[in-house]
């Protein structure tokens, strides 16, 4: 004895799921790649454009390697976090890479004013050329907080504001790293509240217009 057979789907919702094709599921670790070596080419083309700082072989070389490694770090960790979930999961890691970003945009701002270093050649104007390294920095930030968003979106069930401030203070370390190669302002009020302002303004930016992107829907 058989069950009752099942009624046909309605003829509009048969025609919908004809329509259906598969989603390549998201490959995170070619994203971050990807990110990475977009971001990276274009702080690259931003440097080549505004050029390298003069003084730039006149500063203690291990000074000089441990604040663009520092920078490099804060940019590369937090992304990493965000875009790569860890195993088994399919959700961004927001609250390691918001504590991470927090605590690198702070430690930038601290290390810029307790460890400023100069040469013969260095320029020392406080905070009086603050608009033009800010504007530079950001404009850096820009097309990272624009590739995570991207890779990312709909990604993000929680917490979606500190997601984007992180991914946002991330990518100002980039802005960081390439005024740390561009310009040669070399006050600790300067390199501290400016060049590590880069990473608090961008976070800001991010959080006020990446969330919508982000938002699972």
């Amino acid at each position: 004895m058989t069950g009752p057979s099942l009624p046909p789907l309605p003829p509009g919702l048969e025609a919908e799921l004809a329509t259906l094709r598969p989603v390549a599921p998201r490959r995170p670790g070619r994203q971050l790649a990807a990110i990475a070596a977009g971001s990276v080419a274009w702080a690259g083309l931003v440097l080549a454009l505004l050029t390298v700082r003069r003084d730039l072989g006149e500063l203690p070389p291990l000074w000089l390697a441990l604040f663009l490694a520092a920078w490099a770090g804060g940019f590369a960790a937090p992304l990493a976090l965000i875009v790569v979930p860890k195993a088994g999961d399919l959700l961004p890691r927001w609250r390691p890479a918001a504590i991470l970003a927090t605590l690198g945009t702070i430690g930038f701002m601290i290390a810029g004013l307790a460890l400023p270093r100069s040469g013969p050649s260095s320029l020392h104007r406080g905070l009086d050329a603050w608009a033009g390294c800010l504007s530079t920095g950001l404009v850096t930030s820009l097309v990272p907080i624009a590739l995570v968003a991207f890779a990312i979106r709909g990604a993000v069930a929680h917490a979606p504001r500190l997601t984007a401030a992180a991914i946002g203070a991330a990518a100002g370390a980039l802005g960081g790293l390439m005024l740390h190669l561009h310009c040669p302002i070399a006050d600790g009020v300067h390199v501290g509240v400016v060049h590590g302002g880069v990473a608090l303004l961008a976070a800001a930016l991010a959080a006020a217009l990446a969330p919508r992107w982000l938002v699972a829907r």
